[in-house]
């Protein structure tokens, strides 16, 4: 048996073959035809019947006898298959450019994965309209200007929120214990203090108090710069408690007896105070003396002892201190009445010797003694809450029921220092 080498055409490994290469033809059939229809040439069919081996060295022999049948594959629709060398080429060619380098990423690493193909989003569902705080005739800068204003208002709301929600800080004048000549110790040095139901009563609304002593920017051992202003500046409300008779020579008058001096010290600086804080449109409370000093302040007059120059009053001061009380009267349209509604008259303690005589420019009265007619309220027009009292609303709560209940006048004075600390 001898090998025909001219008939052989060896085929690359892994190339694809003829579908029906290996395949023994059926003896008298034709085979595939050509598009023309004519026989395969002899060259054709030698190939196309050829079975070649898998390498080089398994060549197979022809078997004598076998008859030879033309085959020739014909691709799709009628055309032509490429030859396996010519495929097995374009093959080897696109595996080799899909598989990546050793220790190369695969293609397409690192790039944002595009999830609008995979789900694209449903008709519709895509706006088209521009957004809805765009106008037609916006800018940048118009919209840059809104945010920035809009941004300002939050800001400016939440700093009135801490405004609003802290705390109110209420300064009560001193009371001056003035030294004694010749005496020692705590009786030869001056004295500032405030009266415990004073500043209790006002704590009893959780307002922290603060005790507002002179300042001494003039004094020789302990200069300061700071001024009475600063605390008007700082505290949201003053309240000017009672004590020592007003000197009559803050209101232009002399004293009809040696022993009732009252005290010009106390005097100027409360009255300096009670000026700032007006200026500062701060809310003030007058008290027993308190009352009285803001008659002076705006020009009014006292009477320096009321039994002495109103002899029909009736008695406003005892031994009995707190204890003494007597029947007022609120007039109709004042501000005391709108705090007591549905009450024309009230009892209250009494603890004074001296009483507003003269009322004060753009003063108004706000209760009147009901026996003798003597003013025992009043308030500044020009203000929010300048408003004095003749009695002493601190020592109502242990006095008993029948006395007036003073809350109301203490929360319209801290609602007014509420309104106006910003």
């Amino acid at each position: 048996m001898s090998e025909n080498k001219s008939d052989q055409t060896e085929v690359p490994d892994g190339a694809d073959r003829p579908a029906n290469a290996d395949a023994p033809a059926a003896p008298g059939s034709s085979g595939a035809s050509s598009p023309s229809g004519a026989t395969p040439s002899g060259d054709a069919a030698q190939r196309a019947s050829t079975d070649t081996p898998a390498s080089a060295s398994a060549v197979t022999p022809d078997v004598p006898g076998a008859p030879r049948i033309p085959i020739e594959v014909v691709g799709e629709a009628g055309k032509e298959a490429p030859a396996p060398a010519a495929t097995a080429a374009k093959d080897g060619a696109a595996q080799a450019a899909a598989s990546p380098r050793p220790g190369a990423a695969p293609a397409g690493f690192g790039q944002a994965p595009d999830f609008s193909a995979q789900h694209p989003p449903p008709p519709g569902s895509i706006p088209t309209d521009p957004p809805r705080y765009l106008r037609p005739s916006d800018s940048a800068w118009s919209v840059f200007g809104r945010i920035v204003a809009a941004r300002a208002r939050q800001l400016f709301d939440r700093a009135g929120q801490r405004i609003t929600q802290r705390t109110l800080r209420i300064g009560v004048s001193a009371r001056i214990f003035h030294p004694e000549p010749g005496a020692s110790g705590l009786r030869g040095k001056t004295l500032q203090y405030l009266e415990e139901s004073i500043a209790h009563w006002v704590m009893s609304r959780d307002v922290i108090v603060f005790m507002i002593p002179t300042v001494g920017h003039q004094g020789m051992l302990h200069p300061s710069n700071i001024r009475l202003r600063d605390y008007a500046k700082h505290l949201d409300g003053l309240l000017l408690q009672g004590g020592a008779d007003v000197s009559p020579q803050t209101y232009a008058e002399t004293a009809p007896r040696p022993e009732w001096p009252g005290d010009r010290v106390r005097d100027m600086y409360e009255l300096e105070l009670l000026h700032e804080f007006i200026e500062s449109g701060k809310p003030v409370l007058g008290v027993c003396r308190g009352c009285q000093l803001i008659n002076v302040a705006f020009g009014g007059s006292l009477y320096q002892d009321i039994a002495t120059d109103v002899p029909t009053a009736g008695v406003h001061v005892s031994e009995h201190y707190d204890q003494h009380r007597h029947a007022i009267t609120f007039p109709e349209g004042s501000s005391l009445a709108s705090m007591f509604p549905g009450r024309r008259e009230a009892i209250v303690n009494s603890i004074h010797h001296q009483a507003v005589r003269s009322l004060g420019r753009d003063l108004t009265v706000e209760a009147v003694s009901a026996g003798d007619g003597l003013i025992e309220a009043v308030r500044y027009r020009r203000s929010p809450f300048v408003v004095g009292v003749q009695w002493h609303p601190e020592f109502h709560r242990a006095g008993g029921p029948e006395l007036l209940d003073c809350t109301p006048l203490l929360d319209t004075f801290l609602r007014a220092a509420r309104e106006t600390r910003f």
